[in-house]
């Protein structure tokens, strides 16, 4: 058994590679393999999203606190609240994070396919984000 206490493991700044403005992550779990499942807890302050990316085998994000968006690629962004839980299919291109003035806060949890949880991309234009 492990039990990963809280503040156990060190937060990081979410990289500029794939994120725009201010981010934390928080890891909460990342086991060994034959494990595929990983998750953090990230908090994105107002204005501060993630680039485009895809999850080969999907993502959760159970929203914890705050208000966020969230877009798919071709479709309209959607706002989340805590307690709202989002799903994105395999491969589905998506971005998400902090409204402009609220703050928001998620659990993302995703699989590894072939060692890699997420395929990154552009980052999401100014006039994306505020469409």
């Amino acid at each position: 058994m492990d039990i990963n206490r809280s503040g156990s493991k060190p937060s990081v700044k979410g990289p500029e590679a794939w994120f725009t403005g201010s981010v934390r992550i928080d890891p909460l779990m990342n086991p060994p393999e034959p494990a595929r499942v990983a998750s953090a807890s990230v908090t994105f302050e107002p204005g501060a999203r993630t680039a485009w990316h895809t999850h080969p085998l999907g993502q959760t994000l159970i929203v914890t606190a705050g208000l966020g968006w969230v877009q798919r690629e071709g479709g309209a962004i959607e706002e989340i609240r805590p307690g709202d839980v989002v799903w994105f299919e395999p491969g589905e291109k998506h971005w998400h994070g902090a409204t402009a003035s609220t703050g928001m806060t998620h659990i993302a949890i995703q699989e590894a396919l072939n060692g890699s949880p997420v395929d990154w991309m552009e980052q999401v234009t100014d006039a994306q984000y505020g469409a």
